[in-house]
């Protein structure tokens, strides 16, 4: 009885002091971090991964400051990039409750960085800003932050993480005091082992001689049956106290467990006037025409095995939308102007061309327009190198046939503008995405794992356009588009109506216009861009050209020219050039057309 409550009194108090640490001694669920105040500001701060600490899941970043920020997240060689050598602040990792930084001295300004495409997200703040950052995959993200450019960005910032809330002991002084109190409580109910041998301590009777109690009391240890008994009964309460004490000892070796962080192209127009309904026609796809098909081929990257893509899908989206948007809001202004933020190369020519068509003949037919949605196919690349090349095929409501949109984004601080829109041909088929990681530049000039190099593929259409029986009339497989051009200006040529007229045509290919990717094959998709000519020039003397109601005569506001005309068509095209060692020809899987001007000479 006098050692069992002891033992129940120390079993309690293991218990408590486990509970305790689960409770009033737990430590607490977040710890933050912060930049120290004496930080030196600059035009740009950059918080840097290592400023997560250990966290897996989501933190909080805290950022105050006295007026208007941006608060922006990206790939951190995306960041790093993008700020180039621009002085900025780094807050490169974290140590208890202060978050270390350093300012790396450089230029001290820089442009805002609001509305960049580099950034998976965007937040603008106005004083004190508190988000919420995970990482959208797995991979190194920073966050910049910035005010205008020019202003000191914010400094005061503070980083709250998961806190390890872990208590590897109290779990074994719980069930380890449990089992002391039960030990103890067990004690209480064993009854004394001299009761039970014959005799009564209470009872004041001597115990009878030659029992075993009476060897017990008079200390005869040679008597028959005594030595099993003389073992005194408190090495139990020993033996019951090193075992609890064992059982905590084990303590560091119990698992634990940790609670889980909080977590374009222009309208189709055929070299001539009198032609254009059947030129346009055949050069651009309608909606009834044969079927074109979307090939699902090889998964598209950025999946674990190539690593983030350079354009997650709600940056593409986002792109794509601002690009579309754009171009709609030119369109309905016929202002070329509006276009120059988002359109440059091919697609910026063949559509301001079509508004200045538009501007002098009502008849011409408006540009295709530009979809962002539904998103059929995409192929991104997971370089980090720039210029960086995205294709997407989209097809509208307005669209009837899938059309692909090239976007090239030149610099880190520039975003992606539309470089190419071209629209599938009837009965084409667009080739697959390329694996894993195999998306990027594909160098122009030289042809590598590739039948022909991208450029010379480009060269290589030109001259069959304008040689239809030359050295590349076996070159590229049927299409509608270059059946279209050679048929008309077989037509042209053969045409009674032009025997006074000398008349030639042209297509050169504008180097500065072609970009190439791989596909899932081993081939690679080519956008090119043509410039074709078409000149008439009167034979003989007297003779003239007539150009009296046709656009022409739109465009040069002369009914008859005695000296000849030259006109000027933008030709987009997309084809796929098969790998190395492959049977197959050169296809040509998309165009677009556009009559740019028209010269008298």
């Amino acid at each position: 009885m006098k050692t069992a409550v002891p033992i129940i009194v120390a079993g309690l108090l293991l218990m408590l002091l486990g509970i305790g640490q689960r409770t009033v001694w737990a430590p607490a669920e977040t710890v933050t971090a912060s930049v120290a105040q004496d930080a030196q500001a600059a035009p740009v701060t950059v918080i840097e991964p290592g400023a997560r600490g250990s966290a897996d899941g989501a933190v909080e970043v805290t950022v105050t400051a006295d007026g208007p920020f941006t608060l922006a997240v990206g790939r951190t060689s995306d960041v790093e990039a993008w700020v180039g050598e621009a002085a900025h602040l780094e807050v490169t990792g974290v140590s208890e409750d202060t978050l270390s930084s350093e300012r790396i001295d450089g230029e001290e300004t820089v442009p805002d960085p609001s509305g960049s495409d580099l950034w998976i997200s965007e937040e603008p703040g106005d004083g004190t800003l508190t988000y919420r950052w995970s990482e959208p995959l797995e991979g190194d993200w920073s966050i910049l932050l910035a005010a205008d450019g020019e202003a000191p960005a914010p400094t005061e910032v503070s980083v709250t993480r998961p806190n390890d809330r872990s208590t590897p002991f109290a779990l074994p002084l719980i069930i380890g005091g449990a089992l002391v109190v039960v030990l103890g409580i067990a004690l209480l109910f064993i009854a004394p082992r001299s009761d039970r041998s014959g005799g009564s301590r209470g009872n004041g009777r001597e115990p009878v001689e030659g029992t075993r109690a009476y060897a017990r009391r008079h200390g005869l240890a040679g008597v028959t049956g005594a030595a099993p008994f003389a073992a005194a009964p408190t090495a139990v309460v020993v033996a019951g106290l090193v075992g609890a004490g064992s059982f905590l000892g084990i303590a560091p070796g119990v698992a634990t467990t940790s609670p889980s962080p909080s977590a374009p192209s222009g309208a189709s127009s055929s070299p001539s006037a009198s032609a254009a309904p059947s030129a346009s026609a055949s050069a651009s796809p309608s909606a009834s025409a044969e079927p074109t098909s979307v090939q699902g081929g090889a998964p598209s990257a950025g999946s674990d095995a190539s690593g983030p893509p350079v354009v997650l899908e709600s940056q593409l989206e986002r792109i794509l939308g601002s690009v579309a948007s754009t171009v709609a809001d030119a369109d309905a202004a016929s202002d070329a102007d509006r276009l120059e933020p988002r359109v440059a190369g091919a697609a910026l020519e063949l559509r301001t061309a079509s508004y200045a068509v538009a501007a002098k003949d009502a008849k011409a037919t408006a540009p295709v327009p530009v979809a962002d949605a539904p998103l059929l196919l995409q192929m991104i690349p997971t370089g980090t190198e720039w210029p960086r090349t995205v294709v997407a095929l989209t097809q509208g409501d307005d669209n009837p046939v899938p059309q692909a949109l090239l976007l090239v984004q030149e610099t880190p601080r520039d975003n992606y503008r539309l470089m190419s829109a071209v629209q599938m041909l009837p009965g084409s088929t667009f080739p697959s995405a390329p694996a894993p990681g195999a998306t990027g530049s594909v160098p122009l000039d030289t042809a590598g794992a590739l039948a022909t190099a991208p450029q010379a593929a480009v060269d290589s259409i030109a001259d069959f356009l304008t040689k239809p029986s030359g050295a590349n009339a076996e070159t590229f497989e049927e299409n509608s588009f270059a059946e279209a051009i050679t048929e008309f200006q077989s037509g042209v040529v053969a045409d009674p109506g032009n025997k006074a007229a000398k008349i030639t045509f042209t297509h050169a290919a504008e180097e500065d216009g072609t970009h190439a990717l791989l596909t899932g094959d081993g081939g690679a998709m080519v956008f090119g861009y043509l410039t074709h000519t078409y000149t008439s020039l009167p034979k003989g003397e007297g003779d003239t050209i007539d150009l009296k109601g046709t656009v022409y005569q739109a465009l040069t506001g002369k009914a008859v020219s005695t000296k000849g005309i030259d006109v000027n068509y933008g030709e987009a095209v997309m084809m796929y050039v098969p790998p190395a060692g492959s049977d197959d020809k050169i296809r040509v899987i998309g165009a677009a057309q556009q009559l740019v001007s028209a010269t008298l000479r």
